[in-house]
């Protein structure tokens, strides 16, 4: 370890649309809540972070706004985004460390553009990092999932976030393809109220939503298994007055089933677009799958289906992303070594 290393605070952040992860060296995942703040309007006062303000999503009073920084994947308020980086970085980092330098790098979507990349860049050195990195979730989930990345083979990560969806192909520690769109578990909650309210004139909210998804959503019905029901409370439609309904795990699965496919179709055209000694490896190793979307029921099964390539599901899916970003300081110094060193025998 250098001078610089003893001297600093080594942290890696998920900073996701659902929930926020950081990773510090030597400690390991040390924050895993909810990306939302609670301020109060006028003053923006921040009243709660994280959990305590999860609970206050859409049950404020008039005074006081709960708002998810982070939208798709970006940084929808850079302020409440700020407040919530440097809250969550008090919690873990102590008054005596202060004078450390604090290193963070922090896995972003692929998709982002320059702006919103700049965007999370600022944010951080607002909340009080000396150095800030970005790495692509991909790659970060790759690394947190213990693929051994820098090897001359072909593997493949899905990383399916809140917000958005990541597929790459890496080799020899680079993306050689890599897709991504602005689905994730947040479109599968808005699929289901949408599906509440077309078929049963039901308003549910995105909390009841994501219930039902955890509780009885699939992608792929379990031949083995019954039909799961759970009950519902929302407003009827027509009357606007509150009701009780029974759904299915059948119509969750339908309710999904657009949402799900976009999914299926970016592995697949990612697929089609890699290297054929790469694709031969994928089909040997199998698709890694990581991220708190990967974690609904039938989907590696459907996935797996569709492609005809084996997919595994890592053990702690929604870590991977703040595991690999932490781990990614010592990882790519290390690369840079071996190339060094390569590069000297090649002289």
């Amino acid at each position: 370890m250098g001078f610089f290393d003893r001297f600093s605070t080594d942290i890696g952040i998920d900073l996701g649309t659902c929930n926020t992860l950081i990773y510090v060296r030597g400690k390991g995942i040390v924050v895993d809540e909810p990306s939302v703040v609670a301020v109060e309007k006028g003053t923006k006062h921040v009243w709660a972070v994280g959990a305590e303000a999860k609970r206050m999503l859409w049950k404020t009073p008039g005074n006081i706004d709960a708002i998810r920084p982070l939208a798709d994947g970006v940084i929808a308020d850079i302020d409440s985004c700020e407040k919530m980086i440097k809250y969550f970085i008090s919690k873990v980092i102590s008054r005596h460390q202060l004078f450390k330098s604090t290193r963070m790098k922090i896995g972003i979507p692929s998709c982002i553009t320059q702006v919103e990349r700049r965007a999370v860049i600022e944010t951080a050195l607002k909340a009080g990092a000396k150095e800030v990195d970005v790495i692509e979730e991909s790659l970060a989930a790759a690394i947190g999932a213990q693929i051994p990345i820098n090897e001359p083979a072909g593997h493949m990560i899905c990383d399916i976030g809140g917000g958005t969806t990541e597929v790459s192909v890496i080799s020899l520690g680079g993306m050689v393809v890599t897709k991504a769109i602005r689905v994730g578990g947040d479109k599968f909650d808005e699929a289901i109220m949408k599906y509440v309210l077309n078929v049963h004139n039901l308003r549910i909210g995105q909390q009841t939503a994501e219930r039902l998804k955890i509780q009885i959503g699939n992608a792929l019905q379990d031949k083995d298994k019954a039909i799961e029901k759970m009950e519902v409370r929302g407003n009827d439609a027509i009357t606007g007055l509150p009701r009780r309904l029974e759904i299915d795990s059948v119509e969750v699965r339908e309710a999904l089933k657009s949402t799900v496919n976009e999914i299926v179709e970016l592995i697949k055209v990612t697929l089609g677009e890699t290297p054929s000694e790469l694709a031969a490896d994928i089909v040997e190793r199998g698709i890694v799958m990581s991220g708190g979307g990967s974690m609904l029921k039938g989907l590696p099964k459907l996935i797996s289906k569709e492609t005809g390539v084996p997919v595994i599901l890592v053990e702690k899916p929604l870590e991977c992303v703040a595991l690999g970003a932490g781990q990614a300081f010592d990882l790519f110094k290390d690369m840079s070594s071996d190339r060094a060193i390569y590069d000297n025998l090649n002289d």
